[in-house]
């Protein structure tokens, strides 16, 4: 029943759950999000929100500011007050798959966003292919740099969904590149930009050869590209996130990033609620909603920072 869609669309183009239209039925939905420091999971929240509204569902919005047993109460908390979905946003792989198995256990469907669970999985997973798009991130860069350098990687919180897939994406592009080496990955706890300040500096400290960076995030590549003015290298350092948030679209418009990978962030808020309502109304879903993300560079970066201004 289950299938795995990859989708680079608009919600316009959407051909599923496009029957979910306001009605009388008043459903309590749960979202649970990782973080809200974060622009990437304020967008998501907004969106659900607005998407909730516009169809004239409650959105009952819980934030675990990054603590993953913070989060379980949360979720426990929701499922007590009988949600009727649950929207899943997981604050780190640590216990990451508890919160599911207490929602199938009360049989609330959930829809997880952005970082997946194994065990068990959610009814569905939406995200970015993140792979991919840190494959077509990885071939910039070989590009900019004739396909010659020296990589440092300022990591994500490791086990994460995110994490793991931008770290097989990136290596598999640089595997075609004999002359592009990453000498080092260390790892953030929260994807935060102090993170990126320290870990940045501590990456130039010990391989001053350094001239590219990737961090996995936005907010970590600009803490790198922060730690790189303070070190005051005698070389230019290619510095490259990934989300597309206000900030990087801001940092890549001012040349302090190079270029990020943007994503298409209120389209998951908004497809979750959707899915939420499908399954809630047993209508198909498909197991994976994996979307494209854009490589952004000051040639195009105008035009989503219209987006999100």
């Amino acid at each position: 029943m289950f299938k795995k869609f990859i989708m680079a669309a608009t919600v316009a183009s959407l051909p599923l759950a496009s029957s979910v239209q306001a009605h009388d039925q008043k459903y309590t939905i749960g979202l649970a999000v990782a973080n809200l420091q974060a622009d990437f999971f304020n967008f998501i929240k907004e969106s659900a929100e607005e998407e909730g509204d516009r169809l004239g569902y409650e959105i009952i919005t819980v934030d675990a500011g990054g603590d993953s047993a913070k989060q379980v109460s949360q979720i426990q908390d929701l499922i007590t007050r009988e949600v009727d979905a649950l929207i899943y946003i997981p604050a780190g792989a640590t216990a990451a798959d508890v919160p599911v198995r207490a929602a199938k256990k009360a049989g609330i469907p959930v829809v997880n966003v952005d970082r997946n669970t194994q065990s068990p999985p959610g009814d569905t997973f939406i995200a970015t292919d993140s792979e991919e798009a840190a494959r077509i991130l990885g071939e910039y860069v070989a590009e900019v740099t004739g396909g010659k350098g020296v990589v440092g990687v300022v990591q994500g919180q490791l086990g994460t969904t995110p994490e793991i897939a931008r770290d097989t994406g990136f290596e598999k592009a640089l595997a075609n590149y004999p002359g592009l080496n990453t000498v080092e990955k260390q790892a953030s706890k929260g994807w935060h930009h102090d993170e990126g300040v320290s870990i940045g500096q501590d990456l130039l400290q010990r391989n001053p050869d350094i001239n590219v960076i990737f961090g996995r995030a936005d907010a970590l590549a600009m803490g790198a590209a922060q730690a790189v003015r303070l070190a005051n290298v005698s070389h230019d350092v290619l510095v490259v996130g990934f989300d597309g948030d206000r900030e990087g679209l801001i940092a890549v418009k001012q040349g302090r990033l190079a270029a990020t990978m943007t994503q298409q962030t209120k389209l998951m808020g908004r497809l979750a609620v959707r899915f939420a309502v499908d399954l809630i109304e047993n209508r198909f879903v498909p197991a994976e909603m994996l979307l494209d993300a854009t490589l952004t560079t000051k040639e195009n970066v105008d035009r989503f920072i219209e987006v999100h201004p």
